[in-house]
């Protein structure tokens, strides 16, 4: 393809599902698209469900994800369920699951490396290590989420947040290391209804410096946020 990578995916009809399996894949632009270009999940024709078994994931350049398994389930053209994972080369592990009941859907999504998915997001600079856990209740237009990131590193901070964490002996260890701010968790929850997503909270606490803020995000418009930021 494009990026170099070899696609080798076989996907076809059997009694009443479809099979999609093969030797490799290259998901990266297919999960930026689901990321940033508002495409809906009916993007298949069908209403069935798919059986899914691929041996490797070209997630990016650098990372790979191995032994995909699991199955996708479609009504009405969309996604309705789904429940899929996999496994990196040192057992850290992927899990995606979709679930609907009474017109709610809940979607999760573990990584255990969450830099493949946070670097796709080009104002964060120098993300590194740490996991990612996410959480949705969509009903109706509006959408309920969660989502945690723990024990990953900042290596390139605005410079105002370099100067606060000057105020911590802990901050001052982590730039000199060149290492970057470490955290050990961060917290968003928010709100989605068409193009406003309403931020409820946004928590973030490390050894060297700790963040509070809430705000809003109108699409391609406008993004205001406020809050504290403590060493």
């Amino acid at each position: 393809d494009k990026e170099n990578q070899k696609n080798q995916i076989k996907f076809y009809a059997m009694k009443n599902r479809y099979i999609l399996n093969g030797a490799s894949f290259n998901a990266n632009s297919f999960i930026n698209d689901l990321l940033f270009e508002d495409r809906n999940s009916n993007f298949l024709k069908i209403d069935t469900k798919i059986d899914i078994d691929i041996d490797k994931i070209f997630l990016d350049n650098d990372y790979h994800l191995f032994n995909l398994k699991g199955d996708v389930v479609f009504k009405k053209k969309e996604v309705v369920k789904a429940n899929l994972g996999g496994n990196f080369s040192d057992n850290k592990k992927l899990k995606f699951t979709i679930s609907t009941k009474e017109g709610n859907k809940i979607t999760t999504l573990f990584i255990d490396k969450a830099e493949p998915i946070v670097r796709r997001y080009k104002f964060i600079k120098g993300f590194d290590e740490g996991s990612f856990d996410f959480y949705s209740l969509k009903k109706n237009d509006e959408s309920i989420s969660k989502l945690k990131i723990y024990d990953f590193k900042l290596k390139e901070l605005p410079v105002l947040t370099k100067i606060l964490t000057l105020a911590s002996l802990q901050g001052i260890a982590d730039i000199l290391s060149g290492e970057g701010i470490r955290f050990d968790e961060f917290e968003m929850n928010f709100k989605n209804k068409e193009n406003l997503m309403n931020i409820n909270e946004i928590y973030a606490i490390g050894p060297a410096i700790s963040i509070l803020m809430d705000g809003y995000i109108e699409k391609n418009e406008l993004i205001s946020l406020r809050g504290t930021l403590v060493p």
